[in-house]
């Protein structure tokens, strides 16, 4: 797998366009006229007797499962995509939107199995985001079918599947489009798998667990105002809300894969990295680091009165100005730092 990934990065080093252009993966175009409510799949959801069904669970974000504490309402589950409703239907009910590329790019990984995931059939695109290939990537759950295979070129726009339910939890009611966009964490996912998960896994490094996804509809919106923003430049922009300093055992391969997340030179002296997080998991920086630590600690967090576990979907124990990292931030650092 690891020369897989290799591979795709030196296919890409030869190209890399000025400026790549991202666009939505289907017809439904409700999320650049601020129609949510249009664009997003609802959820069923039932919280203190009351039945909904809220667009807002098909959002980016901890969006889903609330529980009351207090006199406050918290959601608990991280949904890492976009939910897109579909825009046309035959009279069955089935969706008939076609499903495209949401840029130029190369198909990593069709998933062609339902049942091997609970994304059911799903593709994973890689994008070149530096001239050297460095790749972010894409993914497309709960497909009809896929109509493209691994290796192919595809560009903004390509059609790769067609829209459908596959996937636990989904039926056609509810089918949509589930869209990611993130970085590969690790690129030796397996051993992490083995450690932490147990079973099969069927898909690489391209399992789900690997690729942490950004918020995907506020980048493409940001983009759709202003074209020359870049994934790099987003991502880096967005807010941190805590850093974790890890001993620093030789090269810290995430940050090979993605360089233009370094903070200074990442060959400078020092004992340890500090990698940024934004409170969801998403690293946003990289830097060499003077403290010596034995193990990861949390160096830094953003002040609040509320319990770090509620903001970090579990990543973070502690409030206020101080946090530790729970059993789920541990799992992430190791499989970003390779310690497992």
């Amino acid at each position: 797998m690891l020369r897989t990934v290799l591979l795709f990065i030196l296919a890409f080093a030869s190209w890399c366009p000025a400026q790549t252009h991202y666009d939505l993966p289907t017809a439904n175009d409700h999320l650049f006229r601020n129609e949510p409510d249009k664009f997003y799949m609802w959820v069923d959801r039932t919280f203190e007797g009351e039945t909904t069904r809220p667009w807002e669970g098909g959002a980016w974000g901890l969006v889903r499962n609330p529980v009351r504490v207090d006199d406050q309402v918290y959601m608990l589950r991280f949904h890492e995509g976009i939910d897109i409703a579909p825009v046309k239907r035959d009279k069955a009910g089935n969706p008939l939107d076609l499903v495209m590329a949401i840029a130029d790019g190369t198909v990593v990984h069709v998933s062609d199995v339902p049942g091997h995931s609970n994304y059911g059939r799903y593709i994973v695109i890689g994008h070149p985001v530096t001239p050297q290939g460095h790749a972010v990537y894409s993914l497309y759950a709960h497909l009809a079918k896929a109509t493209v295979k691994v290796g192919d070129p595809v560009t903004k726009g390509s059609v790769i599947g067609q829209m459908g339910y596959t996937g636990v939890g989904i039926n056609r009611t509810r089918a949509h489009t589930h869209l990611e966009l993130g970085l590969m964490m690790s690129d030796q996912f397996e051993g992490w798998f083995r450690r932490y998960c147990g079973g099969t896994n069927f898909h690489g490094n391209y399992n789900g667990l690997n690729l942490i996804g950004m918020d995907v509809a506020k980048f493409l919106k940001a983009h759709h105002e202003n074209p020359a923003l870049t994934i790099p430049t987003f991502v880096r922009s967005e807010p941190a809300y805590f850093k974790v300093t890890v001993p620093r055992k030789g090269t810290l391969d995430f940050a090979e894969r993605n360089p233009w997340l370094a903070y200074g030179s990442l060959t400078a002296d020092g004992p340890s990295w500090e990698i940024s997080f934004t409170a969801l998991g998403l690293p946003t920086g990289i830097a060499v680091s003077q403290r010596k630590v034995d193990k990861p600690i949390v160096s830094a967090v953003r002040d609040s009165q509320e319990p770090h576990r509620y903001a970090t979907r579990g990543l973070l124990t502690g409030k206020g100005s101080s946090a530790t990292l729970a059993s789920n931030g541990r799992k992430l650092v190791d499989l970003v730092t390779g310690n497992f």
